[in-house]
């Protein structure tokens, strides 16, 4: 599997270009700024980009939807529950960081979808707590997880839409029941994996 790490934007968020090795088939997830940059990596390596994927609504990780969607063509998808974020500045909270065309969404995703891109299949996990409709992807032994878990830490739970308790509950029951190997890719921070995360992450003990 093909996968490329970019941290965009002033709020340095984790844009993810992820791609079958075979095809070069692949996925954006969460291009929240510097849509020059992610066209311009993509361009370089010559990956044939089939959707845009936002694990959540807010505009560090959907900012760049409407260039990179211009430029490759790739439908955008998220959560249907946080589906109307990506048309509400408040919401998104694009109203508070300048100059943002926010694109609404071309298909809403709900828990168990399946996404495809060449040999890859991306499984939806409904991981609310951060947002309502924030998701996890997974695909093969790696973990896709946005605001919900970081390395040593959680997303933040006092936006609206947020919640403490549910954040806790969809990574105990929605993540930590996969394998100690598999690799966590966040957005924001560095990887990490589950097993690490069970012993180490503070708010998970």
């Amino acid at each position: 599997m093909f996968l490329r790490r970019m941290e965009v934007g002033s709020f340095a968020a984790n844009c993810y270009l992820v791609a079958c090795d075979e095809t070069r088939e692949g996925v954006i997830i969460d291009p929240g700024a510097e849509a020059k940059h992610i066209l311009s990596l993509v361009e370089k390596e010559k990956i044939s980009v089939k959707h845009i994927i936002n694990t959540h609504g807010h505009v560090d990780h959907v900012g760049a939807n409407e260039e990179v969607r211009a430029g490759l063509g790739a439908p955008i998808l998220i959560h249907e529950a946080d589906g109307e974020m990506c048309k509400k500045p408040h919401a998104s909270l694009a109203a508070f960081v300048g100059k943002v065309k926010l694109a609404e969404p071309d298909r809403l995703l709900k828990d168990g979808d399946m996404i495809k891109a060449g040999t890859l299949e991306f499984k939806v996990i409904e991981t609310p707590g951060h947002t309502k409709g924030s998701v996890s992807l997974l695909v093969g032994g790696v973990l896709f997880t946005g605001d919900t878990l970081f390395a040593g830490s959680i997303g933040r739970t006092d936006l609206p839409g947020g919640s403490f308790d549910e954040i806790i509950r969809s990574i105990k029951e929605k993540l930590l029941v996969f394998p100690d190997e598999t690799v966590v890719y966040p957005g924001h921070g560095p990887e990490s994996t589950i097993g690490d995360e069970k012993k180490y992450n503070p708010f998970l003990r």
